[in-house]
């Protein structure tokens, strides 16, 4: 697999021999150093005031147990100081190795499954660049591509910038020339995973939309089935109150009528009156 994936041309082109160390930020180291004695001496003096002054028995436990681990990880740090001073990240041509400093332990990659590309700074990485660093801090990324875990060191992690640029080019060189990064079993990031899974459900995704074009195409055409009811239901509805107001307004001219030939009879009759009562009036006089 190894030798499928390696660029034999760039692989000569590496140096054959010799061990390049890249030292830790000495400032780091001081600093380190500093703050590891400081917290020896407040464990020390926790453990011994617990254990001399102290009479409760939990109060005791917890000072003890304190000054105790604080004085072990101080002793811990005090002691990587040493290491990192001599290299915190170390390319060995000789064994074909990317070594690197870890907390505690000294890791090594070989050149065959080692990546490195450039990194980013995690938010509080971000956060202390942006409010007390003067100068631009980058990240390298060291990774055994078939390991879970990788590593990240950064050019306020080494002594210089320029060693930082000089490890940068040898990582870049090393990943290039082996490419490990190829590897179909190399261990895959969260995104590469996202993309594989984005790939391999195209047509799932597919068949998902058709079936929701489809779902959308028929619920457009039982709105619009839905819609022509409607418009029949209001058009007949239309036409039976234009068929009563018609009905209406027959009705309302008869009824004139009626009324009309009712106040004519009356008043043919009224006349009719007038004519009888003049006669009688004749009639009286006459038989005077």
């Amino acid at each position: 697999m190894a030798n499928e994936l390696e660029n034999k041309e760039l692989i000569e082109k590496l140096p054959k021999e010799g061990v390049h160390c890249f030292p830790a930020n000495p400032s780091k180291i001081s600093r380190n150093r500093i703050v590891s004695v400081i917290f020896f001496v407040i464990g020390l003096f926790l453990f011994f005031y617990g254990l001399l002054m102290v009479s409760d028995n939990i109060i005791k436990i917890a000072l003890l147990v304190v000054g105790g681990l604080s004085g072990i990880i101080s002793i811990m740090v005090f002691a990587q100081s040493f290491l990192i001073a001599k290299f915190r990240v170390a390319v060995d041509y000789n064994e074909k190795n990317v070594v690197l400093r870890y907390r505690y332990s000294k890791i090594s990659i070989p050149f065959e499954n080692f990546d490195g590309r450039d990194g980013t700074p995690d938010q509080a990485e971000a956060l202390i660049d942006k409010n007390f660093k003067k100068e631009a801090n980058f990240y390298l990324v060291l990774d055994d591509v078939f390991e879970d875990a990788c590593y990240q060191t950064s050019s306020s992690d080494l002594e210089s910038v320029d060693d930082f640029k000089q490890l940068r080019e040898e990582a870049f060189a090393i990943a290039e020339a082996y490419g490990a990064r190829n590897s179909k079993d190399k261990v895959k990031f969260y995104y590469e995973k996202d993309e594989e899974k984005d790939a391999g459900s195209t047509d799932i995704d597919a068949l998902i939309e058709e079936t929701k074009a489809e779902k959308k195409a028929d619920e457009e055409a039982e709105a619009a089935k839905r819609a022509e009811e409607q418009a029949a239901r209001e058009a007949a509805e239309a036409a039976v109150a234009a068929e009563a107001e018609v009905e209406a307004e027959v009705e309302a001219e008869g009824e004139a009528e009626v009324e009309a030939e009712v106040e004519a009879a009356k008043a043919d009759e009224a006349v009719d009156g007038d004519g009888k009562t003049g006669n009688a009036d004749d009639a009286t006089g006459d038989k005077e």
